[in-house]
């Protein structure tokens, strides 16, 4: 569906024709305005009239239908598309779901796919309309704008991950919970959301960094003001924050997941020690009682009165010797 379709001249929204294809005509014919489309999880039929109206590639167009994507950067002849992943963290949960945002920008257009329900498209229009003076600078503006909400956005989701993955670890090493049964279950779920935050955040380094004008792609991206690479440079320093706090995370984890294991040996091996120690105890009554229980006519003190209380009294030294010698030893 459409969800917005604006037409913005020196930074202001202005009402303009419903069509887009006057729409565009009009913001080109000025020159100094530009058309925003937002769509929300469109139809084919829905996006065949925009794609139609704005000259979109193909190849661009079955992307931002599927959706699905890894953040990515595409140039085409008439048009720029990128593809973003917005992160979504559910602390009761301890679950990352993404959404994505696909975007569009070509000669005094762009338009915004939007798939799930982590993009904050909204906060950013309504952020930059009310700051006229970022978004005279055109569909630069937006493109940037909306790369910088999402990997700000990270940046918080990474904090919330660090400080749940705090609480998991005390949890760990707790005297109380360390031995659930649940422990590792829970410790391999959260390295599976931090694979999914890895996902998202990992593929888009590149692409925001050749929007900043570094690496082998050259110094300019068409359809990209070049006055925007220092605030791209920005983004792509909170990104790569970004993917070493996740960088991190998944070590920690992958620490934290080894410790346990090596816990749950140490603590088998300590219950080992205590059922081994317990049996030998019950070994020596039972060979005295088996020795005393063979049927043979001539044994040692076989019909002396006091026998039989001295046996039990040899049995209860023996235990009480073995008791400490195990209890020193730590056993016990």
């Amino acid at each position: 569906m459409i969800v917005d379709c604006a037409i913005y001249r020196e930074g202001r929204r202005s009402e303009g024709p419903q069509d887009f294809s006057d729409a565009l005509d009009e913001a080109r014919a000025t020159g100094d305005a530009f058309v925003w489309v937002g769509l929300h999880e469109p139809t084919e039929s829905e996006f065949d009239k925009v794609s139609e109206e704005f000259g979109l590639h193909p190849l661009a167009v079955e992307d931002a239908l599927k959706a699905h994507q890894r953040p990515k950067l595409e140039v085409y002849d008439d048009s720029l598309f990128m593809v973003l992943k917005p992160v979504v963290y559910e602390p009761d949960s301890d679950t990352v779901s993404s959404g994505e945002v696909m975007i569009f920008v070509g000669d005094s257009f762009v338009v915004t796919v939007r798939h799930g329900e982590g993009a904050p498209l909204g906060a950013v229009r309504h952020r930059l309309e009310a700051e006229p003076e970022v978004l005279r600078h055109g569909p630069t503006s937006v493109l940037y704008s909306i790369a910088d909400a999402s990997v700000d956005h990270y940046l918080e989701v990474a904090d919330e991950l660090q400080a749940d993955l705090e609480v998991l670890e005390a949890e760990v090493f707790s005297p109380d919970d360390g031995g659930s049964r649940h422990t590792a279950s829970r410790i391999y779920g959260f390295k599976r959301q931090i694979l999914e935050f890895r996902r998202a955040t990992g593929p888009l380094a590149l692409p925001v960094a050749r929007l900043s004008g570094a690496g082998p792609f050259g110094p300019s991206v068409p359809f990209v003001d070049e006055t925007a690479q220092p605030f791209f440079r920005d983004v792509h320093d909170h990104l790569t924050r970004v993917n070493e706090s996740v960088e991190g995370l998944d070590r920690l984890v992958s620490d934290i997941l080894s410790a346990h294991l090596a816990q749950m040996s140490v603590r088998q091996n300590d219950d080992m020690r205590k059922i081994s120690a317990w049996a030998a105890m019950a070994a020596v009554p039972t060979m005295i009682a088996g020795v005393y229980g063979m049927n043979f006519d001539h044994m040692p003190e076989l019909h002396w009165v006091w026998a039989y209380p001295a046996v039990i009294v040899l049995m209860v030294v023996l235990e009480v010797v073995l008791y400490r010698l195990f209890k020193r030893r730590g056993w016990m």
